[in-house]
């Protein structure tokens, strides 16, 4: 079942399960707080593998065709 997904992630700071500390090079920072961005939710899978949550279009809900966000803090290899 879909989950309603109400606002965009917003500089969110994807960590390992059970990470303590500052994040380091490589934890990516997902944001899409900006005019037209449209994701919702972003869950850690593996260092390489995330599950990414797009927002229904607001003109028409039913579908989900574009993405708009932005990444930072990569690491050369990721």
């Amino acid at each position: 079942s879909d989950e309603i997904i109400g606002g965009n992630v917003s500089k969110y700071i994807v960590l390992p399960a059970g990470f303590c500390g500052q994040p380091k090079k490589g934890h990516l920072i997902f944001d899409a707080c900006f005019e037209s961005g449209n994701l919702g939710r972003v869950d850690h899978i593996t260092e390489f593998e995330y599950d990414l949550f797009i927002r229904p279009d607001t003109c028409n809900p039913r579908f989900r065709v574009w993405f708009n966000f932005t990444v930072e803090n990569v690491k050369e290899s990721q």
